[in-house]
């Protein structure tokens, strides 16, 4: 935890209010980090800590997640972009790059598609091409009531196989993560999510992209890397070995690295 990072909420003209944390360096080009569905902006202290304070880095929670506010409708992809263009402007962010994680990456590319001038850039690790249709695990999803079960959402991390060590500190956190989304996001988010139309389907993306993929997803495998990047010009794709879906949890310096390489570039 740097001594300069700072931490506050903000409501948006989408009508949630939502904290959001920043570190770093004020008067760099800022990196908006968006977590994946059921995580929060802390699934990000791993990736604080190794990126160089030459970077300045907001991380907000999402709407439903982590201590935003918890609506009953509004989960569809569209309203995630729609809140972090308002997030943007709320905080006086005239343009970002976006870093997003899983979901989270997914959420940036809609938001390169609907306001194209607010995006520096994108960096998508393990981040889809496409979302649409219902996962195996769906049904369990379904089912849920509140409060969520812990013993649930920790047995719900063996849908995502890790193949390096990941601190039980670190797990602990984002099985609370899980427990503090309410049942309605946990399915109403999925829904929006593979109800989706892809962002890169429904426009062009032309933002400079980084996409880090693990060579040993099992959600997404890795030829759907290969069709993201071919489906966005100029981008270019990162292959992690023997890392799988949780790129973000398995090798969170690498992550550091590569994005400050990346912003570095721009």
């Amino acid at each position: 935890m740097g001594a300069d990072r700072l931490s506050r909420s903000v409501r948006l003209a989408t009508g949630v209010t939502v904290p959001y944390l920043e570190q770093g360096d004020r008067q760099a080009a800022a990196v908006l980090l968006l977590h994946a569905w059921t995580e929060s902006s802390a699934c990000f202290d791993r990736l604080l800590r190794a990126v160089p304070p030459t970077l300045r880095i907001i991380a907000m929670d999402q709407r439903g997640h982590g201590d935003a506010d918890k609506p009953a409708d509004g989960y569809a992809l569209v309203n995630f972009a729609d809140d972090i263009e308002a997030f943007m402007d709320a905080v006086g962010l005239q343009s970002a790059v976006l870093l997003g994680s899983s979901s989270g990456g997914y959420v940036a590319q809609q938001v390169a598609v609907q306001v194209p001038h607010r995006v520096d850039g994108l960096v998508l690790v393990g981040a889809p091409r496409s979302l649409q249709g219902r996962p195996a695990f769906a049904d369990e999803v379904d089912r849920l009531t509140d409060p969520v079960d812990p013993r649930w959402v920790e047995e719900s991390l063996s849908w995502f196989p890790r193949y390096h060590d990941v601190p039980d500190w670190y797990i602990k956190d984002r099985i609370r993560d899980g427990v503090r989304v309410p049942a309605h996001v946990w399915v109403a988010g999925l829904t929006g999510l593979t109800t989706a139309v892809p962002p890169s389907e429904s426009g062009t993306i032309t933002a400079p992209t980084l996409i880090i993929w693990g060579e040993r997803d099992e959600l997404l495998p890795l030829q759907d890397g290969y069709l993201l990047a071919a489906a966005i010009p100029r981008s270019r794709l990162i292959v992690y070995e023997d890392t799988g879906h949780l790129v973000l949890w398995e090798q969170p310096e690498r992550v550091a690295s590569d994005l400050a390489a990346f912003v570095a570039g721009l």
